[in-house]
């Protein structure tokens, strides 16, 4: 199912412009596709898969996916996600630490600075999209961080339950879009644990015992390889065995 809808969505694009608006767009893909996959699963909307309100899906498809079908999306009975308290702080947390437009258009992570919380135009504003292969860089940020609080709140690895093909792809996407925050990450702490490490510390406490990481017998568990197989691979094992 995974594999089907990200083929579709790809083929339903509009051309990138550049490397990183190619990356941008197969983010996207994965998120959706991820959606759609649960959507038939498991008999949620995607909205609540992808935690995108039916208004970011349109704006979504519109720019970054013309030709994709949106019946699949079922936007007309389409729930609001709403957030409950523990994703709204991993969302504000990346909100707070979202690349400015500037940086975006030029395709670059950590250049421009990041955006202030009373920024109307990286929430997007008013401003119209650009047209074919100009989707409006602001509002992706936006929409990214709330997927990924959404997908944060799922068992697996993040990379995976965003639908990313490897780890590395998650580090990409957050070093592009939350400059600041990839900064921070100096040890390379999985990323779930990263951003709850920084939620604690903004609240004036930690949850650790240990007096640092490098004697901590839990080290393991925030600093070992999240390992595991992207939604692509285990479709391609499964096919095999079928075969």
């Amino acid at each position: 199912m995974f594999a089907h809808h990200y083929a579709c969505l790809r083929a339903a694009q509009w051309p990138p412009r550049d490397e990183a608006t190619a990356f941008d767009t197969h983010v996207l893909a994965c998120i959706l596709a991820t959606g759609l996959a649960e959507a038939e699963a498991e008999g949620v909307a995607v909205t609540t898969a992808t935690g995108l309100d039916a208004g970011a899906l349109v704006d979504i498809l519109t720019a970054w996916f013309p030709l994709m079908p949106r019946t699949p999306f079922g936007l007309d009975t389409a729930p609001n996600p709403a957030a409950d308290m523990e994703e709204g702080m991993v969302r504000d947390l990346l909100l707070a630490h979202r690349a400015r437009p500037s940086a975006l258009r030029g395709g670059s992570a950590g250049q421009g600075g990041t955006a202030t919380i009373g920024d109307t135009a990286a929430f997007g504003g008013t401003a119209a999209f650009g047209g074919a292969g100009s989707p409006p860089d602001g509002r992706l940020s936006a929409w990214l961080a709330a997927a990924i609080a959404r997908r944060a709140m799922k068992d697996d690895h993040l990379w995976q339950d965003l639908g990313l093909f490897e780890r590395p792809e998650l580090g990409r996407l957050i070093a592009r879009h939350f400059p600041a925050l990839h900064a921070g990450n100096t040890q390379n702490m999985r990323w779930k644990k990263y951003f709850y490490r920084r939620l604690c510390e903004a609240e004036g406490f930690v949850l650790c015992t240990a007096p640092s990481c490098a004697v901590c017998t839990d080290f393991a568990d925030c600093f070992g390889a999240e390992d595991g197989m992207s939604r692509i691979a285990q479709v391609r094992r499964e096919t095999a065995r079928a075969a």
